[in-house]
């Protein structure tokens, strides 16, 4: 049996979704289209954000690093992707493999506390309004945003510590489109119970201390709108934080479903499908969800495009 591990680095290969060339075919046009508007939303809301100077407000300057990490960890993942369905050779080198899960954890878990100090943020707006220029200082924001890359670059470093402990047989075939922490664990020949429970440990630490977060935020949030006596007032209150429940929901689902599970019990069908959603279909409906359901945003994209229009006719 040969055994190798990251001191010893043949490629892997990505079977990817389908072996059949027309569905490959159809896949890379979806993939195509999802990706360049994956890139155009979010870049978009970064710059309306940035020039208009209404939107400069907490819950503005998390949704641009929430645009950021989206467009981030969808080109980590998805121009492989492509390649792969587009061309015959589907090698990733074992560097090229572990640096690229490397960033997707850092990425996703980040995304995962950026999530919670916009449900914090959102807990501020409502129940202590008074005080939320104080509370929401710049300082504090910029605080939390460096917050949630540490604890995801922990999150990501624990993970890459652990997966290149692992030594792998004959086989390097991934069965999966992208380097995922459970389709290559699958792989190893190592015994891997103590790994995949620190890496379950982690993982979970990540998802339960931002959906703690997320929850109690909410259920305060619930608590002061229901205390609201006139209609337009609890609307007003909850359509503030419509577009963050609906992102955070489809979020968390699709990782929970795919994550909190034993590795070895990767399937191909479901988990698949999970993966392709969370990491090229979420970063596409993010800045849709924040914009088409936000009347602030529609109005600051009208307000830019009028500014420029008088620039233009100066």
């Amino acid at each position: 049996m040969n055994t190798w591990n990251y001191t010893n680095k043949p490629d892997f290969i990505l079977m990817g979704l389908t072996d059949s060339k027309e569905i490959q075919l159809v896949l890379s046009v979806l993939f195509l289209l999802i990706y360049l508007v994956t890139v155009l939303g979010n870049i978009g809301m970064m710059l309306i954000i940035r020039l208009d100077v209404q939107l400069h407000t907490p819950m503005y300057f998390f949704l641009t690093h929430l645009s950021f990490l989206d467009l981030s960890y969808s080109t980590v993942i998805t121009p492989k992707t492509l390649k792969n369905l587009l061309t015959s050779s589907k090698n990733i080198s074992f560097m090229g493999c572990f640096t690229q899960m490397y960033f997707f954890v850092l990425l996703a878990a980040t995304e995962c506390f950026l999530l919670s100090s916009m449900a914090y943020d959102r807990y501020i707006a409502i129940c202590n309004p008074l005080h939320y220029s104080v509370v929401m200082s710049n300082r504090f924001c910029s605080t939390l945003l460096t917050g949630s890359y540490v604890f995801g670059a922990v999150d990501s470093t624990v993970n890459m510590i652990c997966m290149s402990a692992l030594d792998f047989c004959n086989s390097n075939v991934i069965h999966d489109f992208f380097c995922d922490t459970s389709p290559v664990i699958a792989l190893s020949c190592s015994n891997t119970h103590d790994i995949e429970f620190i890496i379950f440990i982690f993982a979970g630490s990540t998802l339960l201390l931002s959906l703690i977060t997320i929850s109690a935020s909410y259920v305060s949030i619930l608590s002061t709108i229901l205390k609201i006596n006139s209609t337009s007032g609890k609307q007003k209150a909850f359509s503030t934080c419509a577009s963050h429940i609906l992102a955070v929901t489809i979020f968390y689902g699709t990782m929970i479903f795919t994550h909190l599970k034993s590795n070895k019990s990767f399937s191909l069908g479901k988990d698949q499908v999970a993966s392709v959603f969370y990491t090229i279909v979420i970063p596409m409906l993010n800045p849709l969800i924040y914009s088409l359901r936000n009347k602030e945003v529609k109005c600051a994209v009208r307000r830019v495009m009028k500014k420029r229009e008088k620039a233009l006719d100066n």
